[in-house]
């Protein structure tokens, strides 16, 4: 913020705060603002707000506005009124309309990725796909360089017909496969990088060392879409957790951590029979087994001498995840499996108390593209003195 503020650069902050809702953008202005009076710096700051009103959903919904990102349901009036908040992603406009408006500093609520790169280079007419696909290549720091990480830093150059990434830091350098990796990230399609602007094709895409630690990228084209789309994203409260992190090491009872699953399920239905399964759910994540795959874990023999048990009772209410998750606990801790030599609990625990809430749960409720005639339906700016 001093260095963008001494040498007239504009310093961009999207997805402010990680999610970039109203909370989000407030408190992280309010962090920018405290800097500045420390720091004794004077400028126009853009706040540009994501935050969707639902009453305005609603309407595009019955306009059939709405469609699917992906293969997700359709949206329904209830998904929109259920979501504790709802975002939607802006792409570069909001960010150049705020810069020609004089923002020297922008917070920005939820944006793509490359939007807060793009954006000024965007803006003095520089090609849009190579300037959004370099946007692509910074959103993560030094991830694309070697050794990646996104604990550093990446400096870009851009020109007409290309441009070219550099790390920062000596010990790491760019190399094209490092580059192109990084073009693939959290993409669908290898070639395509989607977002509110059309689609970044990179299919004739050129990646060329151009100095020991330098790539150089050229060929990037952006195709505009016909209609505006920008995504929502939105989240509901459906549960409470409370979890219990365990630890066993009897070899007799690794052999037969399946069926001492399957009697914890059963004993809790079983106690529990006036409360409907529908109200709560208990998962076993078993590390040493399948913890990370799951079902997918295409290796069925545990080879481990030891495994880390993660409990977890989700629940329609924190009292009742709380009781699920300390009955379920107590039952294998004590329970008495085939070849039982021990004559003490079962499980070792490295935290007291055992059980831990963990507050609500929420889930993805929101998915989905909304058709506009202007992306400033949706983001309104705050111009504010600083």
């Amino acid at each position: 913020l001093t260095a963008g503020c001494k040498n007239k650069i504009p310093v961009i902050i999207g997805s402010a705060g990680g999610s970039g809702a109203e909370v989000h953008l407030n408190w992280t202005s309010e962090i920018v603002k405290e800097i500045a009076k420390e720091k004794n710096l004077h400028f126009k700051m853009a706040l540009i707000h994501a935050e969707v009103e639902k009453d305005y959903l609603q309407k595009k919904l019955a306009q059939r506005k709405i469609k699917p990102l992906g293969p997700v349901p359709e949206l329904t009036s209830k998904d929109i009124e259920e979501a504790t908040r709802i975002v939607a992603v802006m792409g570069v406009h909001s960010h150049i309309k705020a810069l020609e408006m004089g923002a020297e500093v922008i917070i920005a609520g939820r944006s793509n990725d490359p939007a807060m790169f793009a954006a000024l280079p965007i803006k003095e007419g520089y090609n849009p796909g190579l300037a959004l696909h370099m946007g692509k290549i910074l959103e993560c720091g030094a991830m694309a360089s070697t050794p990646g990480t996104t604990s550093d830093c990446m400096m870009a150059y851009l020109r007409e017909d290309c441009f070219i990434v550099e790390p920062t830091n000596p010990m790491r350098k760019c190399i094209p496969s490092t580059v192109a990796a990084h073009t693939l990230y959290e993409k669908s399609s290898p070639l395509h990088i989607i977002g509110p602007e059309g689609v970044v094709d990179v299919t004739g895409c050129k990646f060329e060392q151009n100095s020991e630690r330098a790539v150089k990228v050229s060929g990037s084209k952006l195709k505009k879409s016909k209609t505006i789309n920008i995504k929502l994203e939105g989240a509901s409260k459906v549960a409470y957790r409370t979890i219990c992190i365990a630890g066993l090491r009897d070899p007799i009872m690794i052999k037969q951590i399946d069926e001492c699953e399957k009697h914890v399920r059963d004993t809790v239905l079983t106690y529990f029979s006036n409360i409907s399964p529908e109200d709560y759910s208990l998962i076993f994540h078993v590390y040493g087994r399948n913890g990370v795959m799951g079902e997918l874990e295409p290796r069925k023999e545990i080879t481990s001498h030891e495994l880390c048990l993660i409990l977890e009772a989700v629940a329609k209410d924190q009292e009742l995840a709380n009781t699920i998750c300390a009955f379920a606990r107590s039952t294998l801790m004590h329970y008495s499996y085939k070849g039982r030599i021990a004559t003490a609990g079962n499980l070792a625990f490295p935290y007291a108390p055992s059980d831990i809430p963990t507050g609500a749960v929420y889930r993805f409720n929101i998915h989905h593209l909304v058709e506009v005639d202007d992306p400033d339906e949706l983001f309104s700016i705050e111009m504010v003195e600083v």
